[in-house]
């Protein structure tokens, strides 16, 4: 049976609903750290090195695809809500021609920066050549990379949760595919993991659009369209967020390499590659059903169902409570087979992501409230407070906890600068929802 934005959602029915977005994160995680083990275990941890110190470029870049899917899927939603289903369609269409011209852009200019920013990041040696081989590699699949993160949450607020959810799927399951042929079977190397990642990239973007261009049973559609500059605008400003939570990750994760470096140089760096390989799995399920959720927030907010509004909100904070729990006791029952799937080659190494993993990992107890939080702005039209969230949360936080506690703990206090950030954003993120509880009466 259909689910609709205007249903009234139970535990079930809210589950079933944004399984397929958590699902959808879930495995696009997963078949990256696949993407890692092949690397490791088949080039070696310099390559995992260089790529940790590319990747938040790419991310970066990459991250104009969620800002205009999260901030673009509230204006939708919320249109949708509002009963002006054209209108809908048209500022959908809109924002899938201007990510593909964005894309563009990007993969071209970014060709002449990658040698740049490789050295900016220090990058050296074989580790350079490797920065700069994956790094253009991935720029030049960037306009599918951006459209396939649009459409993540375009699917969702489209009702077709789970046709994301199939695309998802069917490019994760290629770049698996292709790495086993590319890398271990044709000893490519980097190169073959970049062409396995880029080849899945390229479906993941084109099969959604030759799905909307055609005649569909969906609530979008590719049309013809123009540019609606307040839509536009609107649509930048309240996924200014999800944008910034992606650059500050990227900013934050380049500290910890410098920090890293400190203390325990290439290795403390490629174990940080590892711990983050792993924990993006952890974190693709708050994510995910942050955006499997937002769409249904966003049209009962346009839709002025307040009751409806207060059943999500309050279902939302209990099943973010759940999942943290559980998040972090798998986390850290599965650290040890996780760590040596990776590095168990290496006894020094292996150890040290061991031990980094397992303080990494307490953080995931409240990591969800604050992703939802700011999702639920993001959701409710209000991208300014959801910024701030996501600001304070990825930036702000991290960077004064990884500067300050390895002062005093060393290598531990890198380790440990994510549980602090977590727990001060947790308190900030609880502050806002107070605050603004009578004007959006979410509770």
């Amino acid at each position: 049976m259909r689910i609709q934005l205007s249903d009234h959602f139970n535990y079930k029915k809210l589950l079933a609903f944004v399984m397929p977005s958590v699902v959808m994160m879930t495995f696009t995680s997963i078949y990256g750290v696949v993407d890692g083990l092949f690397v490791s275990n088949f080039v070696g941890k310099e390559a995992v090195a260089a790529i940790n110190r590319i990747y938040p470029l790419i991310l970066i870049l990459g991250s104009i695809g969620f800002m205009l899917g999260a901030g673009g899927s509230a204006l939708i939603s919320k249109t949708l809500g509002e009963g002006d289903k054209d209108r809908a369609n048209a500022y959908f269409s809109m924002l899938v021609y201007v990510t593909l011209g964005l894309g563009t852009v990007i993969a071209v200019a970014g060709q002449f920066a990658v040698p740049s920013v490789a050295r900016l990041l220090g990058a050296k040696g074989i580790t350079y050549d490797y920065c700069v081989l994956y790094g253009r590699f991935l720029l030049a699949g960037q306009p599918f990379f951006i459209l396939q993160n649009i459409f993540q949450s375009f699917f969702v607020t489209a009702e077709k949760p789970r046709l994301g959810l199939l695309a998802t799927v069917a490019a994760g399951v290629m770049n698996m595919a292709l790495d086993a042929v590319f890398v271990a079977g044709l000893k490519w190397g980097l190169t073959g993991a970049a062409a396995a990642t880029v080849a899945s990239q390229v479906l993941g973007g084109v099969f959604p659009i030759i799905y909307f261009v055609r005649k569909n049973d969906s609530l979008l559609r590719l049309t013809k369209t123009k540019i609606y500059f307040r839509a536009l605008i609107r649509s930048f400003a309240n996924g200014s967020s999800e944008f910034l939570s992606n650059v500050s990750a990227s900013v934050v994760t380049m500290l910890y390499n410098f920090q890293l470096d400190k203390f325990a140089g290439d290795a403390g760096v490629a174990a940080y590659g590892v711990i983050l390989y792993v924990a993006m799995i952890f974190y693709a399920v708050f994510m995910g059903y942050a955006i499997g959720s937002a769409p249904l927030i966003g049209y009962n907010y346009g839709a002025e169902n307040s009751a409806e509004l207060k059943n999500l909100f309050k279902k939302s904070l209990i099943i973010m409570a759940a999942l943290g729990a559980g998040m972090t006791a798998l986390a850290e029952a599965l650290a040890g087979p996780l760590s040596k799937m990776f590095v168990g080659y290496d006894a020094e190494l292996f150890a040290m992501t061991l031990r980094g993993f397992r303080i990494y990992a307490l953080a995931f107890t409240i990591t969800g409230f604050s992703i939802f939080g700011s999702s639920l702005f993001t959701a409710l039209n209000n991208g300014l407070v959801s910024a701030a969230v996501s600001f304070l949360r990825t930036l702000a936080f991290q960077i004064t906890a990884v500067m300050v506690f390895p002062i005093f703990w060393g290598l531990d206090g890198v380790w440990s600068a994510i549980c602090f950030a977590e727990l001060f954003s947790l308190v900030t993120t609880a502050a806002f929802v107070l605050a603004f509880r009578k004007k959006y009466g979410y509770f």
